[in-house]
């Protein structure tokens, strides 16, 4: 080997088997001690995927009536009197000829239906100031009396109070009938342009008027069911017992049946209930005899 060929094959093995060009169809090198170390560990390591998050349903299960429907809220039952429907029944009936007083001298056929409607819803208010601890006989008199008059706010503001007394005797209380009719036609003919409020609220503020008179002038002259209120009303939802429990006033009794006496009654409820309480379910002595609702009736049990 002369010295050229022993610079050359010295430069070769300087270089390794990774030195030289690779050229085509020669196979790869073989990795080093290194290399293959951590080829191994790849080999061996298992492969870390990203999970996707997922999202735990629970289901329960429901009743037959519930499949494949929408659920429904939950109804809390709503209390309501015992044999309440067939007591109605038996007081319409019983209330079938509509003779009572209130069938006929009531608030409803107290005012002059051809005025005009400012002046029949006044008339209305003033026909209820005057009932108050009166009868329906007394109150249609001095009704009658005052329209002979003129009764609009002007003229009642234009008669004297001694007048005015005379022609509403005699109503009960007519001496203070006859100072908070004064008072609310003043206000009536300054803030309301002489007609009436429409709202409860208005009305009960003005002298006096009491809710009993507010929810039955909203009723008649507004033509507004706003509430149920009323001297018989309150005794005889106590007698049916009709309340939960035993109501002191007409204004509590009034807000026990609201709470459960359907609203398209109310409208009704009042007059059926006065006049059953001015010709059968009387305050004393009450005709339970002739009552359709004798077996029915938790008061008549214990007389």
């Amino acid at each position: 080997m002369n010295a050229l060929s022993a610079r050359m094959l010295t430069r070769n093995r300087s270089l390794g088997p990774r030195a030289g060009p690779r050229g085509c169809g020669e196979e790869p090198a073989p990795p080093g001690r290194g290399e293959a170390a951590a080829e191994a560990r790849k080999s061996h390591s298992p492969v870390k995927r990203r999970r996707k998050a997922q999202r735990l349903c629970v289901a329960y299960e429901g009743s037959d009536s519930e499949k494949g429907e929408k659920a429904e809220p939950l109804k809390v039952p709503v209390w309501e009197p015992q044999d309440w429907q067939q007591q109605l029944v038996n007081i319409r009936a019983m209330r079938s000829e509509k003779d009572a007083p209130v069938d006929h001298l009531g608030v409803e056929h107290c005012y002059d239906s051809s005025a005009p409607p400012k002046v029949r819803r006044y008339q209305v208010l003033l026909s209820l100031m005057l009932s108050s601890q009166t009868k329906d006989q007394v109150t249609a008199g001095a009704m009658q009396r005052l329209r002979a008059q003129g009764l609009t706010v002007d003229s009642i503001l234009q008669t004297d109070d001694a007048t005015l007394g005379k022609l509403i005797y005699p109503v009960g209380f007519w001496r203070s009938k006859v100072k908070y009719i004064k008072q609310t036609s003043t206000i009536l003919q300054q803030r309301y342009g002489g007609d009436i409020p429409a709202s409860v609220a208005e009305l009960v503020a003005l002298p006096g008027v009491g809710p009993k008179m507010a929810h039955l002038a909203m009723a008649v002259a507004w033509g507004t069911v706003s509430g149920i209120v009323d001297t018989h009303v309150h005794r005889i939802a106590n007698r049916l017992r009709w309340t939960k429990k035993a109501t002191k006033s007409p204004e509590e009794t009034r807000a026990a049946l609201e709470e459960w006496l359907p609203r398209e009654l109310w409208h009704e409820i009042n007059g059926l209930l006065v006049g059953f309480g001015q010709q059968t379910c009387l305050p004393v002595r009450p005709r339970c005899q002739a009552c359709l609702n004798q077996a029915l009736c938790p008061a008549a049990q214990g007389l």
